[in-house]
């Protein structure tokens, strides 16, 4: 335990400060959670909407300081790049299989 008031009270405020960042960590993983499930799930609409919740969530945590700013880039980048890779596949015309000729006419 702290023996100097100073250092009593950095505890005190690191203690707060844990508290906060641990809350705010907490609702960035939700929210990341939200657009990767609408990803493994294929819904195109749900991860957009859940996307543009998300990104002003994660650039929040890296201005709090909670995440490093690269960090929050990163994580923007590749979930941008997952919902853009569904909706390119949901966009893409289906490829019909080709009719292929018995061998034995």
């Amino acid at each position: 335990m702290a023996n100097h008031k100073s250092a009593v009270k950095r505890h005190a405020q690191s203690l707060k400060r844990r508290a906060r960042n641990k809350m705010v960590k907490s609702s960035l993983n939700t929210y990341i959670k939200k657009v990767k499930t609408a990803v493994v799930a294929k819904d195109t609409d749900a991860a957009k909407t859940a996307l543009a919740e998300a990104i002003p969530v994660i650039d929040k945590a890296a201005a709090k300081g909670v995440i490093h700013r690269n960090n929050a880039a990163r994580k923007v980048s590749r979930l941008s790049l997952a919902v853009q890779s569904l909706a390119a596949v949901a966009a893409a015309p289906k490829k019909r299989k080709a009719a292929t000729k018995k061998a034995a006419e």
